[in-house]
């Protein structure tokens, strides 16, 4: 099971992308304690080293666990400590958000073991010998649903990879809307921000 969440320092200060650094190794530690596997899958970074703007990551888990996780670190969230950069600054809580992407905006990995394929048969140029083979393929990529069927070459495998690398090329291609689906959803996400009301309030560990 896999879940995607979208940390966001919305428009706050410097000390909230600060903020999303330090509330994202918080929730890299527990998702591993828990089994889980975090992957960061595209960032915006901050002004300074270990800050971000905002952060899209992938978790990674079995059964259930993964969406019963992100749950948990969905809304507002608070980090709270003193600013690291502004010594004469009083204030301690600093809010950002974390919020799963439209589905649309969720990039597709490519995996040959995601695709079915079968040897068919087509009509047209090749003689005999392509009218009675199944050399043609039908290759269906399951989690996004692209069919392509191939009958360039005579031979099965030739036109096997053909279809894979088609269907690769289809889904990078489709990736790229995805990303600028992702930068729409995070201004979305930026405006949307609500400041007060965590769901969850982190501190540095003393």
């Amino acid at each position: 099971m896999t879940a995607f969440l979208l940390l966001s320092a919305g428009r706050g200060p410097q000390e909230c992308a600060w903020a999303v650094g330090q509330l994202l190794r918080r929730l890299r530690g527990e998702g591993t304690r828990r089994g889980l596997t975090i992957n960061e899958v595209e960032a915006v970074p901050g002004d300074r080293t270990g800050t971000y703007r905002s952060v899209l990551i992938r978790i990674s888990g079995a059964d259930a666990d993964a969406e019963a996780f992100a749950a948990t670190w969905t809304g507002t969230l608070c980090w709270q400590a003193p600013s690291p950069y502004r010594s004469g600054v009083g204030r301690k809580n600093w809010y950002v958000t974390a919020q799963p992407p439209e589905r649309d905006a969720r990039p597709t990995t490519f995996r040959e073991a995601d695709v079915d394929i079968v040897g068919c048969r087509t009509g047209g140029p090749g003689g005999q010998h392509r009218n009675k083979a199944s050399t043609a393929v039908r290759a269906t990529h399951r989690p996004s649903g692209l069919v392509v069927v191939v009958d360039e070459e005579r031979q099965f495998g030739l036109n096997r990879r053909i279809a894979l690398d088609l269907l690769r090329h289809r889904i990078e291609h489709r990736d790229e809307e995805a990303r600028r689906a992702v930068t729409t959803a995070r201004w979305r996400i930026h405006d949307g921000l609500v400041r007060g009301d965590p769901v969850r309030v982190e501190r540095p560990t003393p």
